[in-house]
């Protein structure tokens, strides 16, 4: 794993992974992308892990996407095909993480950013963020149909029209009233209001969050209503069983 990409797995079973190239607005390089899917390997080996949170270092930024070097040599259509097929590698490996995860943010969270947070099943944020990706002003590129499908389903057409064909941000309070962000804090109470909801989660039943987040993928990205093996899953096991058993001696 790069050292820009910092896992710690605390003993309540909280994992933080954390971006730490403060200096580039944590942009992210291929090696950091293939460091976070070693983290994500990482905390699924690892039975004790019933949360993920990810976090940016510097107070500026969440994830500022893609270090645009990275384009530099790009000439043809292929190449960024290839591109957006390794994004989405990287965005649907957080999008079936098991477990409940959080994105931290503090400050702008900015293409593969943005993305990569609305993968993430709840946002906590500091008052004065920002989530946008301007690349009708910057690069003239796209977002993939994957991506574009998570933001709709989290932001709603017209607003995720205003950030892509507008190249307008969302600040906290638009965020906050369309449902994106689940809190919203002063910087210093971040890491606090943050791991309070981690501990809220992991509190509660892991078989019936787990089956719920693969269901509204497959319903997002697959349109799929195909639901056998999870409610399969879910009623053959340990877990259901000792709830039925619970509420009956009460």
């Amino acid at each position: 794993m790069s050292e820009l990409v910092q896992l710690h797995i605390q003993p309540s079973g909280a994992a933080h992974i954390t971006i730490a190239r403060p200096e580039r607005h944590n942009a992210m390089t291929q090696a950091m992308y293939e460091s976070l899917l070693a983290c994500i390997a990482e905390c699924a080996r690892t039975p004790r892990v019933r949360a993920i949170l990810f976090r940016g270092a510097g107070g500026k930024s969440f994830i500022s996407g893609t270090d645009i070097a990275h384009f530099a040599d790009f000439t043809r259509g292929e190449q960024g095909i290839a591109y957006e097929a390794f994004v989405e590698k990287v965005i649907d490996s957080v999008e079936r993480i098991a477990v409940p995860t959080i994105a931290v943010i503090d400050g702008w969270a900015v293409g593969g950013g943005l993305a990569l947070a609305t993968a993430c099943d709840f946002r906590v944020c500091s008052e004065g963020s920002r989530f946008g990706a301007p690349i009708a002003k910057t690069l003239s590129n796209t977002l993939s149909s994957r991506n574009i499908a998570r933001l709709q389903a989290a932001l709603g057409v017209p607003r995720v029209k205003k950030m892509l064909l507008l190249a307008e941000y969302i600040d906290v309070a638009e965020a906050l009233s369309c449902g994106f962000v689940h809190e919203a804090c002063a910087a210093g109470q971040l890491t606090e209001r943050a791991n309070a909801l981690a501990e809220r989660l992991m509190a509660l039943s892991g078989v019936t969050q787990q089956a719920v987040k693969e269901s509204l993928r497959r319903i997002v990205i697959e349109q799929s209503l195909e639901d056998d093996d999870l409610v399969h899953q879910v009623y053959a096991s340990e877990a259901f069983q000792q709830g039925v058993n619970r509420f009956l001696k009460r």
